[in-house]
């Protein structure tokens, strides 16, 4: 089984305001979710999209129209939930699970390298500086989303001044993130790991290569007997390589295009899956 993300984050800004979104959503959601279909039959792979709640309906709708195989999910959700007779939902300016499950999402992305670093941020304000903190806040949010029925894909990685300790620093993320969690029982097949590099993303930043990369996998992979992908940008320059390191199960796409007028594309995505399955 491989197993490919889209995590559309800027995706709900026009160009226009600062963002890369220079589509129309409904043509986009038709465009890659009845591009999937074929892809899907050629090989067997899971494909989802993590997108902002303003999109999230006409997504689901299109899904639901065309039956396709593309699952729709949110970016993270709260720490806390709804629960009888004890709240709720008084969670304002949060993102319940219950809600997005409520609305038809099924899948959930959690402690993406931005996520981590805002709750890093806010600890600061506090004049605390305790990653072990985000990876126990992330680990109820985890616990949270899979307590409402969502797949979750959790997101662990080193930044460039952890990566002297990268196995230390990816071995709590591991041990705190998954806690209380039954991988093997009850959460079985709920769980899908991202690794992200994250002293390696953005413009100008040199990626690791496939040696790196599979070892990080294969660490990874001792510490907890989960799936594999490639959080640090699945694309069109590197999805043969990616493609050809066992340990890797699959990639997380965010934009396409990354020079000129930088930004996702439909027919650009739908091309970085095939090169990476072989399609």
């Amino acid at each position: 089984m491989k197993y490919i993300y889209l995590n559309l984050k800027r995706f709900d800004v026009p160009a226009s305001r600062g963002g890369v979104n220079r589509g129309d959503i409904e043509h986009w959601a038709r465009t890659i979710i009845r591009g999937t279909q074929p892809i899907n039959a050629f090989r067997d792979a899971t494909f989802a999209v993590f997108l902002p709640e303003a999109h999230l309906l006409p997504a689901l709708g299109t899904a639901r129209d065309t039956g396709s195989v593309m699952h729709i999910g949110c970016q993270s959700v709260y720490r806390d939930d709804v629960a009888p007779g004890v709240n709720f939902g008084a969670f304002t300016s949060n993102r319940p699970a219950q809600a997005m499950a409520a609305m038809g999402v099924d899948y959930t992305i959690i402690g993406h390298c931005e996520e981590r670093r805002d709750k890093l941020g806010i600890l600061a304000e506090a004049g605390v500086n305790d990653s072990a903190a985000v990876s126990r806040i992330l680990n109820k949010q985890v616990r949270a989303a899979i307590g409402a029925g969502l797949n979750v894909l959790y997101c662990v990685g080193e930044t460039s001044e952890e990566q002297p300790r990268r196995y230390d620093v990816l071995a709590e993320q591991l041990t705190l993130g998954l806690a209380g969690l039954e991988l093997d029982g009850r959460d079985a097949g709920k769980v899908t790991l991202a690794y992200e590099p994250v002293w390696a993303i953005g413009p100008g930043k040199t990626p690791p290569d496939a040696a790196y990369i599979g070892d990080i996998a294969r660490f990874i992979k001792g510490q907890v007997t989960l799936p594999v992908v490639y959080g640090g940008g699945l694309k069109s320059d590197n999805a043969a390589m990616l493609a050809g390191i066992p340990e890797i199960d699959g990639g997380l796409i965010a934009l396409t295009r990354f020079s000129g007028e930088i930004g996702f594309y439909p027919d650009e995505y739908l091309e970085i899956v095939r090169l990476y399955l072989g399609a």
